[in-house]
């Protein structure tokens, strides 16, 4: 065999076996997949007292009624409790009386609590406010689905010298307190509340008002105002009924059951 075709031979083996070696070797290797770790930074938080359970009107809260929960810092809103503001608040809050309702997992707000006296009504009224009662009956009280907190009109019916039937809102707009002595809806889920006596929460001027209406009226009658209408004044009466008044007042008179509406002039109840 000539010397050129050896060289080409080994050269071809030598070359073989490189690459058999490569291969073997490329082979053996892992192929090393980089996956990118999400980086999640978990926002600050604080702790704010909240309601462990449904609180309402008129209840009393209890150390296991509320706790405290873990709030976002950046959720903090004015008038939350912190337990570094306030450490001691379930002490201060034990026995304090709920003054509108709380639900499971609220914030509790000094707004809606009041002091942890026994008188119960006195603590839910707002200041400046007054709590008359007037006796209701089925016909009187919207059928017995006046509960409390609804929004209500107090209706005047009496007679004139003339005999005819005389009707006149003397009040707009009034939160109904209780009905008897009952402040919230029933818990067993009645929808209505048939009692004897709604107390309304009045203003001064309204309440003397009201003493006034009691007097002159054959009948009153609360009528059932629309929830929409919560966020109108409330603080309208029928002044002319207090000493000193004047004018004429818009009035609707029934006569043979036909309802007219017209002005009869204001005079002080006799």
């Amino acid at each position: 065999m000539k010397p050129a075709r050896l060289i080409i031979l080994a050269v071809a083996i030598v070359a073989a076996g490189l690459a058999g070696v490569l291969a073997m070797r490329l082979a053996g290797q892992k192929t090393v997949v980089q996956q990118a770790r999400e980086v999640v930074r978990k926002e600050p938080t604080v702790n704010v007292l909240v309601s462990a359970e449904n609180l309402p009107v008129g209840s009393r809260i209890g150390r296991n009624s509320i706790r405290w929960m873990a709030w976002p810092e950046s959720g903090i809103a004015e008038g939350f409790i912190t337990d570094a503001a306030q450490p001691d608040a379930m002490a201060k809050l034990d026995g304090l009386i709920v003054r509108l309702p709380i639900f499971t997992g609220e914030p509790i707000r000094a707004e809606k609590v009041a002091d942890a006296s026994t008188r119960i009504m006195s603590s839910l009224l707002p200041a400046g406010k007054r709590a008359v009662a007037t006796e209701i009956s089925v016909a009187t009280g919207a059928g017995g689905f006046v509960l409390p907190n609804d929004r209500v009109d107090v209706i005047m019916v009496r007679k004139n010298e003339e005999g005819r039937y005389l009707t006149e809102a003397v009040l707009t707009n009034i939160r109904v307190l209780a009905i008897d002595q009952q402040v919230e809806e029933k818990k067993d889920g009645s929808k209505s509340v048939i009692g004897t006596t709604a107390t309304l929460e009045l203003t001064p001027e309204q309440a003397r008002v009201m003493a006034v209406a009691q007097q002159m009226a054959d009948r009153l009658t609360l009528a059932l105002r629309s929830v929409a209408d919560a966020q109108e004044a409330d603080d309208r009466a029928a002044g002319y009924l207090l000493s000193g008044g004047d004018g004429k007042a818009e009035v609707q008179v029934i006569k043979s059951g036909n309802i007219v509406t017209g002005s009869i002039a204001r005079t002080e109840p006799r």
